[in-house]
């Protein structure tokens, strides 16, 4: 072999080695990647298993007050829990029935939402949906859709196609329905391999037991722990608060104007039974409430054999949510109410057709605008929401309304500072300036509305007019100042507009000049509180804070902080904000609080309270009357609006009494307030809301101070002075206001 041979035979052993080796490299990387890339897929294809995974649901997180003590808290719960893929070819309706005849033996429901009745004798069923109920009627509606029926379908028609669906014809008619019911709700639920079925909600722990004795006989039956909300403090803040429940078909599907449909708490990691915030702080904290839920991986092979269950990803609970209120405090501030309303129809009202039966209290920090107690009268239980909607709902003192935050009412002389701070901010009055008061207002030829002169007459300056609710200085400032002017004032102070709180809250409204009934001379009536203005009960208590801060709103809210759950470390923390400034200037602020402190002492139980009050009362007419002889009378409510102590201002309230007449029986109400916030503030204050040893203010007073004379203050004052006392409405001959306006104010 010569040498050009030998040359070419070593480059071909080259090649070959080379290609040996790129061919071994390419089955090295393919063995790889069946390996360490794709083994577990194809382990699994080898042993041919399916996975399946299920949501194990996060503990919601706690809502605890300022002192960290709980108010809603998760507890553990256990629900009957249907696995599809763990029964097997079993027969679903024999192992309903069994499931069925164990609860009831236990005294248990299970979830059936279809509105149909049982049968009758004859074999018909009717619908169970209230005529008056809108998520009743909507539902029907819904269960008709989605069984393919048109709407004017009856009971019995519903009926069939569910005995048809489901082939229940052979099953006796009672058995139909609930058998009927039991396959509806889970069509609604979605029950298939990879979903779940809730058959029953926090059943007992004999339900528990009884369900495990029959675990054999029940493949695919399962007892799960699940964490339930409840309220270990019932009764504190229950319409802020809020409430949770299942997610309604209509939040699960969304079907938009163009007939788009989305699936939005879907996207956001929801299941179509999981439990959701859906009104007041569950709702607004949904997400930091939530946490995250965790996985359990079920693995089943070829044979539907399950080879494997394990726990995936472990759910994370919720975060904690902080308030401002002290529970103590609010449960104080709630005893004071009912009190109040108590003493006023037992003194006043005792022989009226109406009395104070509702009401509502609002007190906010004057330091950072945190609300310390939001009280609503009547209110209700919050663990007994469920059981007793109807006659929470039916009860015609509204306890489910929220009073505090959506309860709209005209202030009446509590607006008056208001007025008072625009005429002096603006120019228009000074310290000195001073208007004529005989009892008459006489601008106008046609409409002349009058004040009762209580305490003052002759020429009245700012101080004076406050401190005696002088109608006739308020009606020609208020004239010159014109409505556009006072009410930016008041949207400053609070009044017609959001205060921030988190939850809903009625915006109100102060009188305009586009509103529809609005003339020139209704200026002079919305300067007294009266008119078209209405505003709530927080804003109120944010106006008086705002006043008390000379100028300086801050937004009002309920959450402190939010809180990690498993170390109570502070994840975020409520900073105060301020919402709206006006500049002190001058004098302004002190001779609005000079005349509010001068009301304070017109009321015996402020007047000799140990820190000086300041505050303004208002006697508002309501639209309702009644007639004493041929003189027909509006009834009032009561408002109050307060701050203190005046020198170092801490506290704000904002008090409404619905047909408490006088403003100044709101006294004893402040004062009782301020006993239970420096009770709470030395520690004094009991976990129940009562004050150690000490007696309240209602308690204390001695019952002379209680009188009608001597507890009213200016046109307050002379509407339970001059009136029928079990009305607690005005007697001073009042002209009847424009556009069939209320004239006086109280």
């Amino acid at each position: 072999m010569n040498q050009e041979e030998r040359k070419t035979a070593i480059r071909r052993m080259r090649v070959l080695v080379a290609a040996a080796c790129i061919l071994m490299l390419l089955y090295g990387l393919r063995l790889i990647f069946l390996q360490l890339v794709n083994g577990d897929d194809f382990k699994s294809q080898a042993t041919n298993t399916t996975d399946y995974k299920f949501t194990v649901t996060a503990a919601r997180g706690d809502i605890v007050d300022s002192r960290g003590e709980r108010i809603a808290t998760s507890v553990t719960g256990y629900n009957v829990v249907l696995n599809k893929l763990l029964m097997g070819d079993e027969d679903l309706d024999g192992m309903l029935q069994k499931i069925v005849e164990l609860l009831r033996a236990n005294g248990e429901s299970w979830n059936d939402t279809l509105l149909i009745s049982q049968p009758d004798a004859a074999g018909n069923y009717t619908f169970t949906a209230e005529e008056g109920s809108t998520r009743d009627q909507k539902a029907l509606a819904a269960m008709k859709d989605n069984l393919g029926l048109q709407q004017y379908a009856t009971a019995n028609d519903v009926m069939e196609k569910l005995v048809e669906d489901y082939d229940l014809a052979s099953y006796p008619l009672s058995w139909q329905r609930t058998l009927g019911g039991i396959h509806y709700e889970m069509q609604l639920q979605a029950f298939s391999n990879v979903n779940n079925f809730i058959m029953a909600e926090n059943v007992s722990e004999a339900t528990v037991a009884t369900i495990k004795e029959h675990s054999l006989s029940l493949p695919g039956v399962e007892i799960v722990e699940t964490s339930t909300r409840s309220y270990e403090q019932s009764t504190v803040l229950p319409h802020v608060l809020g409430r949770v429940g299942k997610i309604t078909a209509e939040k699960w599907k969304v079907t938009d104007e163009n007939g788009q449909t989305t699936y939005p708490l879907r996207e956001k990691g929801y299941n179509m039974n999981d439990i959701i915030g859906i009104s007041g702080l569950e709702s607004a904290y949904e997400e930091e409430l939530r946490g995250k839920d965790g996985v359990e991986t079920i693995t089943r092979d070829a044979d539907g054999v399950i080879v494997d269950t394990a726990l995936t990803t472990v759910p994370e609970p919720g975060h904690t949510v902080q308030l401002t209120i002290d529970s103590a405090f609010q449960q104080a501030v709630d005893r004071a109410l009912a009190r109040n309303i108590e003493m006023i129809n037992s003194t006043y009202n005792s022989s009226s057709s109406a009395k104070a039966a509702a009401g509502a209290v609002v007190v906010i920090s004057t330091k950072d605008g945190s609300v310390l107690a939001a009280s609503n009268y009547p209110s209700y239980d919050q663990n007994l929401f469920a059981t007793q909607y109807s006659q929470y709902s039916s009860d015609p003192g509204l306890p489910l309304l929220n009073r505090a935050l959506q309860g709209l009412y005209t202030p009446g002389s509590t607006f008056k500072p208001a007025v008072a701070v625009a005429a002096l901010d603006s120019g228009v009055i000074n310290r000195s300036s001073t208007v004529y008061c005989n009892g008459v207002y006489t601008y106008y030829d046609d409409y002349r509305p009058k004040c009762t002169r209580h305490g003052h007459s002759g020429n009245i300056d700012v101080v004076t007019a406050i401190k005696w609710s002088c109608n006739i200085f308020f009606y020609d400032v208020g004239r010159r100042l014109t409505s556009e002017v006072y009410d930016a004032y008041a949207y400053k102070l609070g009044m017609g507009v959001r205060t921030g709180v988190e939850v809903s809250e009625a915006l109100g409204h102060l009188t305009s000049k586009i509103d529809s009934n609005y003339i020139e001379s209704l200026d002079v009536q919305a300067a007294i509180g009266q008119g078209n203005t209405v505003v709530s009960p927080v804003q109120l208590a944010t106006y008086a804070a705002t006043i008390a801060n000379r100028g300086t709103r801050y937004r009002t809210h309920f959450v402190k902080a939010i809180l990690d759950s498993n170390t109570g470390e502070v994840l975020q923390e409520t900073q105060p904000e301020v919402m709206d400034v006006i500049e002190d200037r001058g004098e302004t602020f002190d001779l609005v609080q000079q005349g509010m402190i001068g009301v304070s002492q017109t009321i015996p139980v402020l007047a000799s309270y140990p820190y000086t009050i300041a505050c303004k009362t208002g006697t508002p007419q309501r639209s309702e009357g009644y007639y004493v002889g041929s003189t027909y009378k509006h009834y009032t409510n009561t408002m109050m609006i307060a701050y203190g102590p005046a020198e170092d201002p801490q506290i704000a309230i904002g008090i409404v009494v619905e047909y408490g007449g006088g403003g100044a029986r709101a006294g004893n109400l402040v004062a009782d307030i301020a006993n239970a916030y420096f009770a709470m503030q030395d520690g004094t204050l009991n976990e129940d809301g009562t004050i150690g040893k000490q007696e309240t203010a209602a308690d204390s007073t001695p019952a002379d101070q209680t009188a009608p004379a001597q507890t009213e203050t200016g046109t307050d004052a002379a509407a339970d002075t001059a009136t029928d006392p079990a009305a607690g409405t005005t007697d001073a001959a009042q002209e009847t206001a424009p556009a069939g306006q209320d004239a006086l104010d109280n």
